[in-house]
């Protein structure tokens, strides 16, 4: 296995980890966004007031884009799994 390889695969490794999560930090940060207006907007101070509604968004959006994060995990880890033998001989 050469370095270029190595490098390959971490690359392939990081750009699948971005693609995954980026659907739940993107989530996370329009409904913080909104909550803080909200706050600003009435003048609530309250630190723990935007958990649950962060909580409640990313359970949609696990739910709606769940069966898509898995079939690109689950694809990548085939390919892995698959080029184990080439990468070795």
């Amino acid at each position: 296995m050469t370095p270029q390889t190595v490098m390959t695969l971490a690359q392939q490794a990081l750009e699948l980890t971005l693609i995954v999560s980026a659907p739940l930090l993107g989530a996370a940060l329009v409904t913080g966004l909104i909550v803080s207006l909200f706050q600003a907007a009435t003048q609530i101070n309250e630190a723990t007031l935007s958990f649950i509604p962060k909580l409640l968004a990313l359970f949609a959006v696990l739910t709606v884009s769940g069966p898509w994060m898995i079939a690109l995990l689950t694809d990548y880890m085939t390919r892995l799994f698959t080029s184990i033998p080439s990468m070795i001989g």
